[in-house]
């Protein structure tokens, strides 16, 4: 009885601190809605958004008027949850930069609102990556490509078991990089449903973060689904000019993102720096600040 007392307390507590004019947005990530008595008498509908994972409870909350994105139903862990939100709000043109968020979430199948977190999008140092710079296509997913990029900055601070490790991911356009490339080795992703290797369930992520250490690229469709690991990219461009010291990795990368409508990220093996490629050409470039390696 004491715990349901202080959990609305805390609730009521997140929406005292909403409601001050220092505060942009409020994002509350869970698929059980505030209680419209929660919210009653305060100002705080302009600043509200919902993020969740039930394309009917969308539906729902938008017929309300409320301000909601859709996220990924996967198992993460709050601060991951609070992370891809961002990136879906942030997709949707709802944040901008500068803005102060306060973002509340909780872990589980739980009503419970446990976590309260404050981020002003231009100032935090493990904000999420901006991919709307990018003028990706709108068949990508902007939380895909996000979390591929993080997924590549791991793997470039991390490598595996204490070994610096390269990889190539090359995502979009599918079935042109399917039929330009062939398998090196054993795909340890074949006879998975697709359900079960998106990109974005923290399992798969963390089997790319092992099966970077394979020979060749992965290849990725628009929407997070692993198809293949282990590819060797058959593509050449003599049209594709990239900075000295950059090797056969980045060149193949940099051929398949000019042959195809496909993007590429690549993880230096070197100095883990990670590189997006679009239409042959780098257009990101990441550096570690420190390398456990």
């Amino acid at each position: 009885m004491a715990d349901a007392r202080f959990d609305r307390e805390f609730v009521r507590a997140a929406l005292a601190l909403a409601a001050r004019g220092e505060v942009d947005r409020f994002l509350v990530v869970s698929d059980h809605p505030l209680q419209p008595q929660e919210i009653r008498g305060r100002p705080i509908k302009r600043k509200l958004v919902y993020a969740v994972t039930r394309e009917a409870l969308v539906n729902q909350l938008v017929s309300k008027k409320y301000q909601v994105v859709a996220i990924p139903p996967y198992d993460y862990t709050r601060m991951e949850k609070v992370k891809v939100a961002l990136v879906a709000c942030q997709s949707e043109g709802l944040l901008k930069e500068g803005d102060t968020i306060l973002a509340l979430a909780g872990h589980g199948p739980e009503r419970n609102l446990d976590t309260l977190v404050r981020v002003r999008l231009g100032n935090e140092d493990d904000e999420p990556i901006r991919v709307d710079s990018l003028d990706l296509g709108p068949e990508f997913s902007s939380q895909v490509v996000e979390n591929l990029l993080h997924v590549a900055m791991e793997i470039g601070a991390q490598g595996y078991e204490g070994h610096p490790t390269g990889t190539i991911l090359v995502v979009g356009d599918s079935t042109a990089v399917m039929e330009q490339s062939r398998q090196l080795t054993l795909n340890p992703f074949a006879g998975m449903s697709e359900a079960d290797r998106n990109c974005m369930d923290p399992p798969i992520r963390d089997a790319i973060k092992t099966f970077a250490v394979l020979d060749g690229a992965f290849v990725i469709r628009e929407d997070g689904v692993v198809l293949s690991a282990g590819r060797y990219l058959q593509v050449f461009s003599k049209d594709v000019k990239l900075p000295i010291g950059l090797g056969a990795r980045h060149s193949a990368a940099a051929a398949v993102t000019r042959a195809t409508k496909a993007v590429a990220v690549t993880v230096s093996q070197t100095t883990g720096t990670v590189r997006f490629f679009k239409e042959g050409e780098i257009v990101l470039e990441l550096h570690q600040t420190a390398r456990r390696i």
